[in-house]
């Protein structure tokens, strides 16, 4: 099969289209004929040789996936040949062919098409996992998303105006800030020209989703309402900061951070599980929709990553098989 590997570690011409064998299903896998793939931070980092893929994953990029089942491992209920798919993946979107855990497989959900939906499974999977399995985001409360126009970030307005939560956004341009707004985002801050701090005002925001890391941690501090909760799941501004514990204990709030791709199987089937449940009757009755900047053909991986090195983008990137 086609797939692009990473023989050393570099800048995006680092992503080289070869021909590799085909996996084959292990129990309670199933195999996954790729129509598209999406284009993560993660998989930049993966490029450059700081984000390994977990022991006895693909090692080739590629964090979710949609496409067609073509094989079945032994053990797997619930799921045929030919049922179209969308997939959680810890490697291996960007090659034609992937074995899948079936406990990370979505149904492609109604009214999206076969390529859109592979736009879906990481962002989904890691909003609801951190906005609502760890910071439990009531109706009510105020939601600040930092980089309100990434492929995170969309889904995460959609998903905390859904709930009856008030989103605040951060994003770098007036066209980023405008998506937001589109998307329902309540509170639209320029991060060039704001303090998001004052920009909340004296109660600041009861969940915070931070793809910033060290940078941000003071100031995501300053910004908590009282009991409020911060998710880290970026380190795009570092990854060691100094922590006033004298404030956040003031507070009586509380820092998490999270990662996806590491999980046990078992964890990545439970927030499957429960995006399938919760999210997506959401998409399937129009609430939420996959945000996607453009398609590109597999082939032009190194440019897809250009282009996310720039933050020009909104919303996802997706490779098309």
């Amino acid at each position: 099969m086609r797939a692009i590997t990473v023989p050393e570690p570099g800048g995006p011409d680092a992503l080289i289209p070869a021909e590799v064998p085909a996996p084959v299903p292990a129990e309670g896998e199933v195999l996954v004929e790729v129509a598209a793939s999406a284009v993560n931070r993660a998989d930049l980092l993966q490029r450059q040789g700081f984000y390994d893929p977990p022991p006895g994953a693909s090692r080739y990029p590629g964090l979710e996936c949609s496409g067609r089942i073509v094989a079945l491992g032994s053990g797997v209920g619930g799921w045929a040949v030919g049922d179209e798919v969308c997939a959680l993946l810890s490697g291996g979107g960007y090659a034609e062919e992937v074995a899948v855990p079936a406990g990370q497989l979505l149904p492609v959900p109604k009214g999206v098409s076969l390529i859109d939906a592979a736009a879906l499974p990481e962002v989904v999977c890691t909003v609801w996992s951190n906005v609502f399995q760890v910071a439990f985001l009531r109706p009510g409360e105020t939601l600040l998303v930092h980089g309100g126009s990434s492929g995170i970030g969309t889904m995460a307005i959609q998903l905390g105006k859904a709930i009856g939560a008030r989103v605040a956004v951060t994003a770098g341009s007036a066209e980023k800030l405008e998506a937001c707004r589109e998307l329902g985002a309540d509170l639209l801050i320029n991060y060039r020209e704001q303090d998001f701090v004052e920009a909340l005002g004296p109660r600041g925001a009861d969940v915070i989703l931070d793809v910033i890391g060290a940078k941000y941690l003071e100031r995501n501090i300053d910004a908590l309402a009282v009991s409020g909760r911060l998710v880290v799941i970026g380190m795009q501004g570092g990854v060691k900061a100094e922590l006033n514990l004298g404030k956040l204990m003031s507070k009586r709030a509380a820092v998490a951070a999270t990662g996806l791709r590491a999980r046990p199987l078992e964890e990545k089937a439970a927030i499957v599980a429960a995006v399938r449940e919760h999210v997506w009757p959401l998409i399937e009755n129009g609430t939420v929709k996959p945000v996607i900047d453009r398609v590109l053909p597999i082939e032009a991986a190194a440019e897809a990553h250009r282009l996310m090195e720039g933050s020009t983008h909104i919303g996802k990137i997706l490779l098309q098989l």
